[in-house]
Protein backbone atom coordinates (compact mmCIF):
# COMPACT_ATOMS: atom_id res chain seq x y z
CA UNK A 1 0.00 0.00 0.00
CA UNK A 2 1.19 3.67 -0.61
CA UNK A 3 2.91 5.48 2.62
CA UNK A 4 0.59 8.22 1.73
CA UNK A 5 -2.79 6.08 1.59
CA UNK A 6 -1.66 3.98 4.27
CA UNK A 7 -1.26 7.12 6.43
CA UNK A 8 -4.42 8.95 5.89
CA UNK A 9 -6.56 5.54 6.40
CA UNK A 10 -4.80 5.50 9.62
CA UNK A 11 -5.73 8.78 10.52
CA UNK A 12 -9.46 7.85 9.53
CA UNK A 13 -9.56 4.80 11.34
CA UNK A 14 -8.14 6.38 14.69
CA UNK A 15 -10.46 9.73 13.99
CA UNK A 16 -12.34 10.83 16.88
CA UNK A 17 -13.96 13.94 15.81
CA UNK A 18 -17.21 13.10 16.22
CA UNK A 19 -17.11 11.54 19.76
CA UNK A 20 -19.27 13.95 21.56
CA UNK A 21 -21.79 13.69 19.08
CA UNK A 22 -22.62 9.63 18.52
CA UNK A 23 -24.50 7.85 20.83
CA UNK A 24 -21.77 5.09 21.02
CA UNK A 25 -17.96 4.92 20.78
CA UNK A 26 -16.69 6.35 17.45
CA UNK A 27 -15.83 3.27 14.96
CA UNK A 28 -14.63 4.73 11.30
CA UNK A 29 -15.29 1.94 8.50
CA UNK A 30 -13.68 2.87 5.35
CA UNK A 31 -12.51 0.03 2.58
CA UNK A 32 -9.92 1.20 -0.22
CA UNK A 33 -6.84 0.13 -1.70
CA UNK A 34 -4.10 1.17 -3.88
CA UNK A 35 -5.74 -0.94 -6.49
CA UNK A 36 -9.25 0.59 -6.46
CA UNK A 37 -10.85 1.65 -9.39
CA UNK A 38 -14.65 1.52 -8.63
CA UNK A 39 -14.98 3.75 -5.23
CA UNK A 40 -18.45 3.23 -4.02
CA UNK A 41 -19.81 6.75 -1.65
CA UNK A 42 -22.69 6.12 0.16
CA UNK A 43 -24.26 8.04 3.00
CA UNK A 44 -23.05 6.63 6.60
CA UNK A 45 -22.54 2.86 7.81
CA UNK A 46 -25.26 1.42 9.51
CA UNK A 47 -25.99 -0.45 12.72
CA UNK A 48 -25.00 -3.76 11.38
CA UNK A 49 -21.97 -2.24 9.63
CA UNK A 50 -20.52 -0.98 12.42
CA UNK A 51 -21.23 -3.76 14.42
CA UNK A 52 -19.25 -5.65 11.92
CA UNK A 53 -16.63 -3.32 10.86
CA UNK A 54 -16.96 -4.20 7.04
CA UNK A 55 -18.95 -2.06 4.48
CA UNK A 56 -22.33 -2.91 3.31
CA UNK A 57 -22.70 -6.58 5.73
CA UNK A 58 -26.41 -5.61 5.75
CA UNK A 59 -29.42 -6.17 3.22
CA UNK A 60 -28.22 -3.15 1.63
CA UNK A 61 -25.47 -4.43 0.71
CA UNK A 62 -27.22 -7.18 -0.59
CA UNK A 63 -29.20 -5.19 -2.93
CA UNK A 64 -26.38 -3.45 -3.93
CA UNK A 65 -24.19 -6.35 -5.07
CA UNK A 66 -26.95 -7.48 -6.99
CA UNK A 67 -27.47 -4.51 -8.77
CA UNK A 68 -24.02 -4.42 -9.43
CA UNK A 69 -23.88 -7.77 -10.61
CA UNK A 70 -21.41 -9.01 -7.99
CA UNK A 71 -21.17 -11.96 -5.56
CA UNK A 72 -20.26 -11.63 -1.84
CA UNK A 73 -16.65 -12.93 -2.52
CA UNK A 74 -16.09 -10.60 -5.36
CA UNK A 75 -16.95 -7.79 -3.79
CA UNK A 76 -15.12 -8.27 -0.95
CA UNK A 77 -12.13 -9.82 -2.47
CA UNK A 78 -11.50 -7.63 -5.13
CA UNK A 79 -9.15 -4.72 -4.05
CA UNK A 80 -10.34 -3.03 -7.05
CA UNK A 81 -14.07 -2.56 -5.34
CA UNK A 82 -13.56 0.29 -2.85
CA UNK A 83 -15.96 1.75 -0.20
CA UNK A 84 -15.61 5.31 1.27
CA UNK A 85 -18.96 6.50 2.38
CA UNK A 86 -19.76 10.18 2.91
CA UNK A 87 -19.15 9.82 7.39
CA UNK A 88 -16.78 6.44 8.35
CA UNK A 89 -18.70 6.56 11.12
CA UNK A 90 -22.66 5.61 12.32
CA UNK A 91 -24.51 8.47 13.07
CA UNK A 92 -27.14 6.43 15.23
CA UNK A 93 -30.42 5.42 14.80
CA UNK A 94 -33.13 8.81 14.12
CA UNK A 95 -36.21 7.59 16.22
CA UNK A 96 -38.74 8.59 13.85
CA UNK A 97 -37.03 6.46 11.75
CA UNK A 98 -34.14 5.34 9.64
CA UNK A 99 -30.36 5.95 10.59
CA UNK A 100 -29.39 9.97 11.37
CA UNK A 101 -27.68 11.90 8.56
CA UNK A 102 -24.03 11.89 7.49
CA UNK A 103 -22.34 14.63 9.72
CA UNK A 104 -21.29 17.02 7.23
CA UNK A 105 -17.79 17.51 9.44
CA UNK A 106 -16.26 13.55 8.53
CA UNK A 107 -16.80 14.48 4.44
CA UNK A 108 -15.02 17.75 5.02
CA UNK A 109 -11.93 16.62 7.09
CA UNK A 110 -11.16 13.76 5.42
CA UNK A 111 -12.44 13.28 1.52
CA UNK A 112 -10.80 15.38 0.04
CA UNK A 113 -7.60 13.94 1.93
CA UNK A 114 -8.57 10.49 0.87
CA UNK A 115 -9.60 10.97 -2.41
CA UNK A 116 -6.24 12.77 -3.80
CA UNK A 117 -4.87 9.41 -2.66
CA UNK A 118 -7.00 8.10 -5.38
CA UNK A 119 -6.69 9.75 -8.11
CA UNK A 120 -7.06 6.82 -10.85
CA UNK A 121 -10.63 5.95 -9.76
CA UNK A 122 -13.14 4.81 -12.70
CA UNK A 123 -16.07 4.97 -11.51
CA UNK A 124 -17.69 6.40 -8.56
CA UNK A 125 -20.46 5.54 -7.73
CA UNK A 126 -22.56 8.39 -5.36
CA UNK A 127 -25.31 6.20 -3.67
CA UNK A 128 -28.22 8.23 -1.92
CA UNK A 129 -28.87 12.00 -1.76
CA UNK A 130 -26.35 12.82 0.67
CA UNK A 131 -23.64 11.49 -1.28
CA UNK A 132 -24.66 12.65 -4.52
CA UNK A 133 -25.23 16.19 -2.67
CA UNK A 134 -21.79 16.50 -1.42
CA UNK A 135 -19.45 15.00 -4.64
CA UNK A 136 -22.02 16.81 -7.01
CA UNK A 137 -22.71 19.87 -5.34
CA UNK A 138 -23.96 22.66 -7.88
CA UNK A 139 -24.03 20.07 -10.16
CA UNK A 140 -26.93 17.69 -8.08
CA UNK A 141 -30.49 18.46 -9.39
CA UNK A 142 -33.76 19.06 -7.35
CA UNK A 143 -33.58 15.61 -5.57
CA UNK A 144 -31.94 12.28 -5.55
CA UNK A 145 -35.09 11.10 -8.25
CA UNK A 146 -33.66 13.53 -10.98
CA UNK A 147 -30.29 13.60 -10.05
CA UNK A 148 -30.37 9.62 -10.65
CA UNK A 149 -32.38 10.62 -13.58
CA UNK A 150 -29.59 12.51 -15.05
CA UNK A 151 -27.19 9.63 -14.70
CA UNK A 152 -25.96 10.33 -18.16
CA UNK A 153 -25.03 14.03 -17.50
CA UNK A 154 -22.53 12.16 -14.97
CA UNK A 155 -20.58 9.71 -16.70
CA UNK A 156 -18.28 8.29 -17.37
CA UNK A 157 -16.41 8.79 -14.27
CA UNK A 158 -19.79 9.38 -11.46
CA UNK A 159 -22.86 7.14 -11.27
CA UNK A 160 -25.40 8.39 -8.95
CA UNK A 161 -27.79 5.51 -7.13
CA UNK A 162 -30.72 5.52 -4.97
CA UNK A 163 -30.09 4.15 -1.80
CA UNK A 164 -30.32 0.54 -1.96
CA UNK A 165 -32.11 0.25 1.38
CA UNK A 166 -35.69 -1.86 1.71
CA UNK A 167 -36.97 1.92 2.54
CA UNK A 168 -36.56 2.37 -1.41
CA UNK A 169 -38.66 -0.43 -2.96
CA UNK A 170 -41.21 1.58 -3.27
CA UNK A 171 -38.90 4.00 -4.92
CA UNK A 172 -38.33 1.28 -7.54
CA UNK A 173 -41.64 0.10 -8.32
CA UNK A 174 -42.40 3.47 -9.07
CA UNK A 175 -39.30 4.38 -11.12
CA UNK A 176 -38.88 1.00 -13.20
CA UNK A 177 -36.63 3.00 -15.62
CA UNK A 178 -33.91 2.40 -12.95
CA UNK A 179 -33.73 -0.91 -13.53
CA UNK A 180 -34.12 -1.21 -17.22
CA UNK A 181 -31.99 1.76 -18.05
CA UNK A 182 -29.23 2.22 -15.32
CA UNK A 183 -28.83 -1.23 -13.95
CA UNK A 184 -27.36 -2.66 -17.40
CA UNK A 185 -25.24 0.43 -17.42
CA UNK A 186 -23.76 -0.17 -14.21
CA UNK A 187 -23.53 -3.96 -14.35
CA UNK A 188 -21.51 -3.31 -17.58
CA UNK A 189 -18.95 -0.88 -16.07
CA UNK A 190 -18.57 -2.85 -13.41
CA UNK A 191 -17.56 -6.18 -15.56
CA UNK A 192 -15.33 -3.48 -17.60
CA UNK A 193 -13.69 -2.30 -14.73
CA UNK A 194 -13.07 -5.32 -13.17
CA UNK A 195 -12.01 -7.70 -16.25
CA UNK A 196 -8.95 -9.84 -15.23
Amino acid sequence: MSTELEAVLADIRACRACAGDLPHAPRPVVRVFPETRLLICGQAPGRRVHESGLPFTDPSGDRLRQWMGLDYETFYADRRIGVAAQAFCFPGTNPKGGDFPPPARCAELWRPRLLATLPRMDLTLLVGGYAQAWALGQRVKGNMTETVAAWRDYGPEILPLPHPSWRNTAWLKRNPWFEDEVLPYLRARVRAILKP
